[in-house]
């Protein structure tokens, strides 16, 4: 799995990179210092996923993102933030980024991240989901009665589910909550997703919060 990775820092770049290089599946096959070197790298490498720092030079994250979602459509876009960079958010989303994740998150949390993102599938970091999905909600006034006729056709147990996808929660946090094995709480989100004719995690969460599960 091919990944760039783009950070003015040069130790954020380093760490992230070290923490990669560990991973046998992962490939970083190139880093940029700012948003035009990373579209231009993206052309020539064509990475399965691109690690975007939000604030960068020449051309931020955003529109760095917007660009790749142009030129390459098949590369996932994970943005990388800081703690309070909510106004961002929004936009990112907006460009076409696929993940959220904040530079201090566990390495841990990297690898899934980038697992997730070059699978198609959209990822959030749990300590930011909660402030990402009520910008999102509050966006889209008027859609509560249409999601509160989707949730009153779950069953109570998806409706929990639903509402810890609303808090952010992720699978293993959800089953420790619900004492549920990690496999059944994976099984209740795909159903759900289903149901609610969401794409990904995010979806089904606004869907939570019009629906006022959260």
């Amino acid at each position: 799995m091919k990944v760039l990775i783009a950070d003015d820092e040069a130790m954020i770049r380093a760490g992230i990179r070290a923490i990669l290089d560990n991973d046998a599946g992962i490939e970083v096959i190139a880093e940029a210092g700012d948003g035009i070197e990373a579209v231009d790298l993206v052309r020539r490498h064509r990475p399965a996923v691109v690690l975007l720092d939000i604030r960068m030079p020449r051309r931020d994250g955003l529109a760095a993102a917007a660009e790749i979602r142009r030129v390459a459509p098949a590369t996932g876009v994970l943005m990388l933030t800081t703690f309070g960079e909510d106004e961002y958010i929004v936009r990112a989303i907006a460009a076409g980024a696929a993940g959220f994740l904040l530079k201090s998150s566990d390495p841990r949390e990297l690898t899934a991240a980038i697992r997730a993102v070059a699978a198609g599938a959209a990822y959030l970091s749990p300590r930011v989901a909660h402030r990402v999905i009520t910008e999102l909600a509050g966006a889209r006034l008027g859609a509560g009665a249409e999601a509160r006729s989707k949730v009153d056709s779950l069953t109570d147990r998806e409706r929990e589910v639903l509402a810890l996808i609303g808090e952010g929660l992720s699978n293993a946090e959800i089953g420790r909550r619900l004492f549920l094995v990690e496999g059944t709480v994976k099984a209740y989100v795909s159903s759900l997703l289903s149901r609610l004719g969401a794409r990904n995690r995010v979806q089904a969460a606004i869907v939570a919060y019009e629906a006022g599960l959260v």
